[in-house]
């Protein structure tokens, strides 16, 4: 007898599993708000808080996650909606929230020019890569508004409107070839590091993020909801596992190497500088897929610890990863200010990294707190406007 409920391979048109997922899974807010974390940690330069963060333990950073979170995100999000309003309304929800990036990342360049003229610093100004806008704001603002030029620490928000933007046909090519799709994205990625491909900015030439690159993570996310339960088995096991380890420790000795001591040849240490970030060099996409797999195989989805109340604050910074993230830069850049003008020692470090997490806490719970009272707000006034049935 053909059972199709045991196949595994998915019919063509057929809704895959992860969009009948009733319930969320709180592994992607909480991640991306460790994420959100970390980037802001970051951010803040000669910070002993990084030493919190995996960029110093590896080759990848808290970019990566939340790049491939995203496109997990998406995938889900606009997967969802149009198995609800069909094509139309997705397509309708990925422009709004493109635009919703859009005019986010407008404002925060502009917040990141005021911020650095009212604090009067030049240093400020000159790191924050806002002195072009303060001299020269009509250019620079006309080469913001199509993406060209941004602040420092804003890279990744072009990047998000545009595969915000594109993601209706990525979703259409992968819900009917995922695999292919995911082969055209490595062939696209290989290419750009043979040949060095790049999207025009403005004024230095490149973008940090260079979307070339990095939309492989994005593909990847949402590759992984689609048709990541076929490879479940393999990335679950043993052998899998410990290539990452292995992967893991490689990378620990090696940024270990960079940043302390030589604990490798001299030589070893010279040829495998420390990877472009840029253009996604291969040796952080492992070392990311490296720490994916050992995520997943310790932390099931139903792990208990989820809801700790830190992981609790994590994930309430996860649900409202754009504001957050917005938040964070401009945290960093007055974390940068209090430091050049009051100290740059050890407590001062500690203290601008825990209050500026707790800030980010806090700004997300009012924002979920907000969002809560609207939702019931639009839900009693729905109520009050039908007709109690006749008994």
């Amino acid at each position: 007898m053909d059972d199709r409920a045991h196949t595994s391979t998915r019919l063509f048109g057929e809704t895959p599993p992860g969009f009948r997922a009733a319930d969320r899974d709180l592994r992607i807010d909480v991640c991306r708000g460790i994420a959100l974390w970390w980037i802001f940690l970051d951010h803040v330069p000669n910070n002993i808080g990084s030493w919190l963060t995996p960029r110093n333990y590896g080759f990848c950073d808290a970019a990566e996650i939340f790049m491939f979170i995203s496109g997990v995100t998406c995938a889900l999000a606009y997967g969802r909606a149009r198995e609800r309003e069909g094509w139309s309304g997705m397509i309708g929800r990925s422009l709004r929230r493109g635009w919703d990036i859009y005019a986010a990342f407008l404002l925060l360049t502009l917040a990141c020019a005021i911020l650095a003229y009212l604090a009067g610093s030049d240093d400020l100004a000159d790191e924050s890569n806002t002195r072009v806008l303060l001299e020269h704001p009509g250019a620079t603002l006309a080469h913001a508004a199509i993406l060209q030029y941004r602040p420092v620490n804003t890279d990744v928000l072009p990047v998000f409107v545009i595969f915000h933007v594109l993601f209706a046909p990525l979703l259409w090519l992968l819900l009917r070839a995922p695999n292919a799709t995911l082969g055209v994205s490595l062939l696209l990625y290989a290419l750009v590091h043979l040949f060095g491909w790049r999207v025009p900015a403005w004024p230095n030439g490149v973008w940090f993020f260079n979307p070339l690159a990095w939309q492989l993570l994005i593909v990847l996310g949402a590759w992984c909801v689609i048709e990541g339960e076929k490879f479940r088995p393999w990335v679950m096991s043993r052998p899998a596992l410990v290539f990452a380890v292995l992967y893991l420790i490689f990378g620990l000795v090696l940024a270990q190497s960079w940043s302390i001591e030589a604990l490798v040849p001299q030589t070893l240490t010279d040829l495998l500088a420390p990877p472009d970030k840029s253009n996604l060099s291969p040796m952080r996409l492992l070392h990311f897929v490296a720490l994916a797999i050992v995520a997943l195989r310790f932390i099931p989805r139903n792990w208990e610890g989820l809801s700790t109340p830190v992981l609790s604050c994590a994930k309430c910074c996860g649900q409202n990863s754009l504001p957050i993230y917005c938040f964070g830069v401009l945290l960093a850049l007055a974390s940068q200010l209090t430091m050049l003008d009051l100290s740059e020692g050890l407590a001062m470090q500690i203290v601008v990294s825990v209050a500026g997490v707790l800030m980010m806490i806090v700004v997300a719970r009012v924002l979920n707190a907000i969002s809560i009272q609207r939702e019931r707000k639009s839900a009693g006034t729905q109520s009050i406007g039908k007709v109690p049935p006749v008994r």
